[in-house]
């Protein structure tokens, strides 16, 4: 019997619940949805879901609950951990829950500086939505345009403006949600102060759909910083990176009290030249440095906050166009390794002054490991994250995984800063959390989810 033949009467009552167009069975029909964008994990699914409100969500989940199906939320899919697709094999094959349908933007409150949007909305819609009305949306990333804020908030996504503005929990004031028995928890007031018990949407945030099925986020906006200072500067090691970023956005002279640093990301040499041959860019500077550093600086567009002295090996940018030439350097990073074949993408953080000796021996371990054709190192270097890309070894080798999370966790590093635990990393969560951590999380997952329905089989194995 085919996946798509079991629970009949699960299925029927799907389809009177989102309607025959909005069910997706069949293996050609769920295909964009059960591979993740890695292409290392995926499996099979019962069906797909496209509900169009939180009504038919609640009801998809008491219907799956009542059938003891698995239900697995789905966002945009750009998620590199295998947390938002089916596992290749064992278990019972779930229900995915698309939520791409969920797009609405509300107003934007120009009291509070929030607004309420629909999980299904991408990061970029919310980016433009809140510049229209003179706002910015805190979080930024390469994938804006296909991840969700449902699928960021989520994962609890962090991106290039970490340094300024914090995580995507740090701009979640409010949430809706369905709990998996189909209850509907809404708290969107977006009250800075409303200390009224646990903060269901700080839990949330991060969960990867283990305890629920986010729908709507009220998220704080900020104003416009300002004109910025672009720049790409060639550095020797991974300690002269650190040293340079320190003293950006600190002014250089009285003239310019108001620099402050708005990111900084790091690009090893093979990186850089794998993005120059994939994306046809120029080698940027006048050498070639084992270390390139990105600065943004918010200093009103005059290059005073940047720590350059005449010998620096640097190019900088004033205007929007040139900034965003310098930025393709950075960004087309995954989708230049995307290109080499099926990549083994380790997101990892370290605390700073650890850093610069973790790089050094992640460099020195992976040199010797089997299989490896070429890897490279990327990543946000304001807040210790370091994106690993090694090539070569089978999609199911996790030999390669093992050894570069065992190096970060010896540091005190965390095995993922910002895409989430998934399946790929969960038989690792021991390596950054304690036993009693873990116990801790499990309560509260056996409390929201006491069936065990909710994406089993990510965070926990």
């Amino acid at each position: 019997m085919s996946t798509s033949e079991k629970h009949p009467e699960l299925l029927k009552a799907l389809e009177e619940i989102v309607g025959a167009a909005y069910l997706y069975i069949g293996d050609d029909r769920v295909a964009p949805f059960v591979t993740d964008w890695t292409r290392r994990f995926g499996g099979p699914c019962l069906a797909v879901v496209r509900p169009g409100s939180v009504d038919e969500i609640s009801q998809v989940l008491r219907a799956c609950a009542a059938a003891g199906v698995p239900v697995l939320p789905q966002g945009g899919n750009t998620g590199l951990v295998g947390g938002s697709v089916p596992a290749a094999s064992g278990g019972q094959p779930p229900v995915i829950i698309s939520l791409l349908r969920l797009t609405e933007l509300g107003e934007v409150d120009e009291l509070s500086g929030q607004v309420t949007v629909g999980a299904g909305a991408t990061l970029g819609e919310v980016q433009r939505h809140a510049v229209r009305s003179g706002w910015r949306y805190g979080v930024d990333l390469a994938a804006r345009d296909s991840a969700t804020i449902g699928g960021t908030v989520a994962t609890n996504a962090g991106g290039i403006h970490v340094i300024a503005h914090g995580m995507t929990r740090a701009q979640v004031v409010g949430i809706e949600a369905v709990l998996a028995d189909g209850s509907v928890i809404t708290h969107l007031s977006g009250m800075l102060k409303d200390n009224t018990g646990y903060d269901l949407a700080a839990l949330l945030c991060g969960s990867e759909g283990t305890l629920g099925v986010i729908t709507a986020v009220r998220v704080r906006l900020h104003r416009p910083l300002g004109r910025t200072t672009v720049s790409l500067i060639g550095v020797g090691s991974y300690s002269e990176a650190l040293e340079l970023m320190s003293r950006a956005g600190v002014a250089s002279d009285s003239n310019a009290p108001g620099s402050r640093l708005l990111a900084a990301e790091v690009i090893d040499a093979p990186s850089m030249d794998l993005v120059c041959a994939v994306a046809d860019l120029p080698w940027p500077l006048e050498q070639r440095w084992p270390i390139v550093v990105l600065l943004e600086v918010v200093d009103g567009g005059d290059g005073s906050g940047l720590p350059l002295d005449e010998s620096a090996d640097a190019v900088v940018a004033f205007d929007a166009a040139d900034q965003l030439r310098l930025w393709a350097y950075r960004e087309r990073q995954a989708e230049a390794y995307g290109t080499t074949g099926v990549v083994h993408k380790l997101d990892v953080s370290v605390p700073l002054p650890e850093l610069a000796a973790c790089a050094d021996e992640l460099v020195a371990l992976i040199n010797t490991l089997p299989d490896v054709e070429t890897f490279g190192i990327f990543g946000h270097l304001a807040d210790g994250n370091m994106h690993v890309e090694i090539v070569g070894p089978a999609a199911d080798d996790l030999r390669v995984d093992l050894a570069v999370l065992e190096c970060v966790a010896r540091y005190g590093g965390s095995i993922s800063a910002e895409h989430g635990v998934g399946r790929a990393k969960a038989a690792d969560l021991h390596l950054c959390r304690s036993a009693a951590e873990i116990a801790a999380m499990r309560a509260i997952k056996g409390a929201l989810d006491p069936q065990r329905l909710m994406n089993p089989g990510v965070l926990f194995v």
